[in-house]
């Protein structure tokens, strides 16, 4: 997402940073450029004109024409502006002060509320929450066996008491149901609507009067651009909404929705989805947000992923087996599952600051086939074949290219490279040069 608008502004600050002084005609003509690349992207227009004035307000002062360095002036104007127009601060939770605490999650059908429910889920027993998720979605074919199975995958209990009671009255047996049992918070799988329906929307209204949710979450598909915020803005009239999701971040979605949905409505983007697994489901942060947008990276977020995923006594186990020289292809699987917990290489890629200005699409698609196809090898030796190469002759080489798909010669090249690393990690913990782990993409 924003591949093409931060392309675009890459460009228009390119040519800025290349002029020794700014003028005012100069600027104007970057800022019709960088409003141009905002319409493009499907940012609403009057967000689109107020975000242009402001900038230009600051633009035009002695604050970038007076500067030093005009060009990077005019970007940490723009990055700061972004950061206001996406809401400033990242916008947590709220908990109600007496469990349990109601989490109403609304929108449109085809958005990706129900597994995004799911996501939520999984983000509070992260954080040490007991969540029930209801199937209050009595009219979508097979919505509440959808939650039940998402249900199971978590280990989250699902209330479901079946689609013969309406969707008030079942939130509010929920809501019984969970101050009986200790469950905390309740999240709401509200019916999808395929546009906003007066009577389903009242249906809404009246469960919102039955179980003041503490928290009525919007979930926007980002793909849908304009139309998510205007389907939005309905919603928050309706409902006075507390927050919004935006699911399908990962997508080619141009980002109008994402740079609109806070200034049109007024209300927070709390979480962003950015993949399909249930623990793709981000806290949204303008400022880090504003920093990918212009190419700068995200490395908080990149720091945030790696001390979920990576394991601290794994990690202190695998350097006292380097500094003792018994890594084995065991550890290394280990090493590079726990680099796929991260997510996607493309994703762990653009949060690293200047290189989402690489063209590197093509070599990133062939690293994570590599990878898989190195973890297909290792899981087609034995044990003892992993823990110690030297034992694996040709016949062993030709019995582990047939399990996992692959030739004799991908597997030679596999425990060639191995043997290179740990000749490699020999020299670095004897003080040497560092190690280069690029030998396997």
């Amino acid at each position: 997402m924003f591949d093409n608008l931060q392309d675009r502004l890459d460009g228009i600050f390119k040519k800025l940073r290349r002029q020794a002084k700014l003028n005012e005609n100069n600027v104007k003509d970057a800022l019709r450029e960088v409003r141009l690349a905002l319409l493009e992207a499907d940012v609403n227009y009057k967000v689109v004109k107020d975000f242009i004035e402001q900038v230009n307000q600051r633009a035009v002062g002695t604050e970038v024409l007076r500067s030093l360095t005009p060009g990077q002036q005019m970007i940490k104007i723009v990055h700061e502006e972004l950061i206001a127009l996406m809401g400033s601060s990242h916008q947590r939770l709220n908990f109600g002060s007496q469990p349990p605490t109601v989490i109403m999650m609304v929108g449109l059908q085809g958005s990706g509320k129900t597994t995004t429910c799911g996501k939520l889920a999984h983000s509070l027993i992260t954080d040490r929450k007991r969540p029930i998720m209801v199937a209050a979605d009595v009219y979508r074919p097979a919505a509440d066996e959808q939650l039940r199975t998402i249900g199971r995958s978590l280990n989250v209990e699902v209330f479901s008491p079946g689609t013969h009671l309406s969707p008030v009255i079942i939130s509010q047996k929920a809501l019984n149901h969970a101050q009986m049992h200790g469950f905390d918070p309740v999240i709401l799988d509200t019916a999808g609507r395929l546009h906003v329906d007066e009577q389903l929307m009242e249906e809404l209204v009246q469960i919102k009067k039955m179980v003041t949710p503490t928290e009525i979450l919007f979930v926007a598909d980002a793909m849908t651009g304009q139309d998510a915020v205007n389907v939005a803005q309905k919603f928050d009239e309706l409902l006075d909404l507390s927050g919004i999701i935006l699911t399908k971040m990962d997508g080619d979605a141009r980002g109008g929705a994402a740079l609109s949905i806070r200034a049109v409505t007024g209300k927070p983007i709390k979480f962003i989805g950015v993949g399909e697994k249930f623990d793709l489901l981000e806290p949204f942060h303008p400022d880090r947000m504003a920093s990918r947008i212009l190419g700068m990276g995200d490395v908080l977020t990149l720091i945030e992923k790696a001390e979920t995923a990576i394991d601290k006594e794994k990690a202190q186990e695998l350097a006292r087996k380097i500094k003792k020289q018994e890594f084995s292809l065991k550890d290394f699987q280990d090493q590079l599952r726990q680099i796929k917990k991260m997510g996607p290489l493309d994703q762990i890629f653009n949060m690293i600051p200047g290189m989402s200005k690489m063209n590197v699409g093509k070599e990133l698609e062939d690293s994570e086939g590599e990878l898989k196809k190195i973890d297909a090898i290792i899981n087609s030796m034995t044990m003892r074949e992993r823990e110690s190469i030297d034992i694996i002759n040709l016949s062993r080489k030709k019995r582990i290219a047939r399990g996992s798909a692959t030739s004799v010669q991908e597997v030679n090249r596999l425990l060639k490279q191995f043997v290179q690393m740990r000749k490699m990690m020999k020299r670095f913990t004897s003080g040497n040069k560092p190690m280069n782990l690029g030998m396997f993409r």
